[in-house]
């Protein structure tokens, strides 16, 4: 059943607004996805939106797909001014779906990907779609980084927000209890080895902030300090570049 929308000071549409402010995010434990493969693919890895809110233009183009991501379920009419109100987007989707926050705890049998201090919603959103498509599914957000539901970071992350087992760390503590089961890799271009060269089956790889690098009391606990071998034409990769590199080693020494 549809329920229509037509002010955007409806309070429904008021909490969609507030949903786009990181504070608000983290107090009510959702976040928006305005993406439609989005909503398909979380739907496929089991994850199914709370409420969903879309325009007459929307489902006359896509109505086959609207249909099967909602299921007969009720959603929300709007027209283009609300959605116009409260979207991230430059230019309104037509679709929005409110998420509750995906908890999942990371499994200590696989390697772990640790992130320290990434700034950049972008490329957090890069790294975890990296992540994914290299069977890193174990990942820690430390509390410096940008917020995971940033919706930048979702429109680059994708489906990988649902599809990763992610934890967040605080002031270290979730980084102890790794160390105490596996060794402890940062990315560093003091480092001397590359992952290929090393030997263990199961580690945690660090990556740091896309300026700073890795943190000092991050590296204090690191095992081995690991770069990436290449030509002396630049100095560093982006931090997302860096890390579609080190996971496609990682893959390839399971091969």
């Amino acid at each position: 059943m549809k329920n229509i929308i037509i002010s955007k000071d409806n309070d429904k549409i008021k909490l969609l607004r507030k949903l786009n402010n990181k504070k608000f995010r983290r107090q009510n434990d959702k976040f928006l996805v305005e993406n439609l493969i989005i909503i398909e693919d979380a739907q496929k890895a089991g994850f199914y939106f709370e409420e969903i809110y879309v325009t007459k233009e929307f489902i006359k183009k896509n109505k086959e797909r609207f249909d099967n991501v909602n299921k007969n379920k009720d959603y929300f009419l709007i027209d283009y001014k609300v959605n116009k109100s409260f979207s991230s987007l430059d230019t309104p989707s037509g679709i929005c779906a409110v998420y509750k926050k995906p908890q999942t705890e990371i499994n200590f049998a696989k390697n772990i990907i640790y992130l320290n201090k990434i700034s950049d919603p972008g490329n957090l959103g890069t790294i975890l779609r990296s992540a994914l498509a290299f069977d890193l599914k174990n990942i820690v957000i430390d509390e410096y980084c940008v917020d995971l539901y940033n919706p930048k970071t979702i429109s680059a992350a994708k489906e990988a927000i649902f599809k990763l087992k992610i934890e967040f760390d605080q002031d270290g503590k979730l980084l102890k209890k790794i160390k105490s089961k596996m060794p402890i890799y940062v990315t560093s271009l003091a480092g001397e080895s590359d992952l290929q060269s090393l030997n263990n089956e199961k580690f945690c790889l660090v990556l740091g902030n896309e300026v700073s690098g890795v943190d000092e009391s991050v590296l204090k606990q690191a095992d081995n300090k690991i770069k990436i071998k290449m030509t002396d034409n630049i100095e560093s990769l982006n931090v997302a570049s860096a890390a579609a590199i080190l996971f496609y080693q990682s893959f390839v020494r399971k091969m």
